[in-house]
């Protein structure tokens, strides 16, 4: 019996969870209304109900609109992914596919494969256990018809092509290093003492660099010093975690180091290039279920990252 009850408070909680949801991403509980096609205090009151029921709070309330609170945050990423379940419960009644099965081939950056590309695989594969994923990371695009390819995750501008491109987010790209690096060079306070301090990069990199200045909305160059070079994102990290220079990395591959103090950004005000990210496939009409799910884990884990 206990277990009925607490099964039938959770069933109790999806509306709100989704009015929660919405709440979260317009950022104001009049626009949430407008959108679930309710009232303002209808709204109000699912929210104090979940809140009730949690009893915590989700939402901050202020005279300017709402924002999360650390669970709120946490929540809403959870609403998200069953938002995704519930939009394909939908697509699943009127698809013919039946459960996707067989071989699912993935390229990607090897800066996205743990904090992104894994966990959405792995997710993917616990919704359609018929799924066998074969996956190649590379630093250089592959063609998806020349690969034998599903979809492809490519960082940075698009070529001409028939194929489908999907956005996904922006990767920032920041400049790191080793706090034994900086304890033998010392840290640098300006472009002018990064330019002058050994820099390792990858093949893509060159050592004219493009700067975006997120203090004055400035962008720039800058010379930096090259004193090493690999076609791979991870040994280019391999190289600087060994002390051997600078080096700048996408922010969501640099953001688990630098939360364990492994690497120390450098001159936050400033960034390297942005690179739009999409996936990309070749299909013309509809895409296969188990793509667009892929694609949906894609932007949630790279948003969370």
């Amino acid at each position: 019996m206990t277990y009925c009850l607490v099964y039938m408070n959770n069933s109790k909680q999806l509306s709100r969870l989704m009015t929660f949801a919405s709440v979260a991403q317009k950022g104001s509980f009049t626009r949430a209304a407008d959108t679930l096609g309710i009232t303002k205090s209808a709204v109000s009151q699912q929210i104090k109900l979940l809140e009730g029921e949690l009893g915590v709070r989700v939402l901050n309330r202020t005279t300017r609109g709402v924002s999360l609170t650390a669970l709120g945050e946490k929540l809403l990423l959870r609403c998200q992914h069953l938002q995704d379940q519930v939009d394909l419960a939908f697509s699943d009644i009127h698809s013919a596919e039946g459960n996707p099965s067989g071989r699912f081939s993935v390229t990607y950056p090897y800066g996205l494969e743990s904090m992104v590309v894994m966990p959405a695989i792995e997710q993917l594969c616990i919704e359609y256990p018929g799924l066998h994923p074969e996956l190649i990371a590379s630093d250089q695009s592959l063609d998806l018809v020349e690969n034998n390819l599903d979809i492809s995750i490519h960082a940075g501008e698009l070529a001409d092509s028939s194929y489908r491109a999907l956005p996904i987010g922006t990767i920032r790209e920041i400049f790191c290093a080793t706090p034994l690096f900086l304890n033998r060079e010392g840290v640098p306070k300006t472009l002018e003492d990064l330019s002058s301090m050994p820099w390792v990069s990858t093949s893509w990199q060159h050592a004219k660099m493009p700067i975006f200045n997120r203090v004055t909305n400035e962008r720039s160059t800058i010379k930096l010093k090259q004193v090493a070079r690999s076609n791979t994102l991870p040994s280019t990290l391999e190289m600087a975690m060994r002390h051997m220079g600078v080096v700048l990395l996408p922010d969501v591959s640099a953001r688990p180091l630098l939360k364990s103090g492994e690497l120390v950004h450098l001159l936050d005000w400033v960034t390297g290039p942005l690179w739009p990210l999409y996936s990309v496939h070749a299909y013309q009409n509809d895409k296969p279920l188990h793509l667009t799910r892929f694609h949906q884990l894609v932007c949630r884990y790279f948003e969370a990252a």
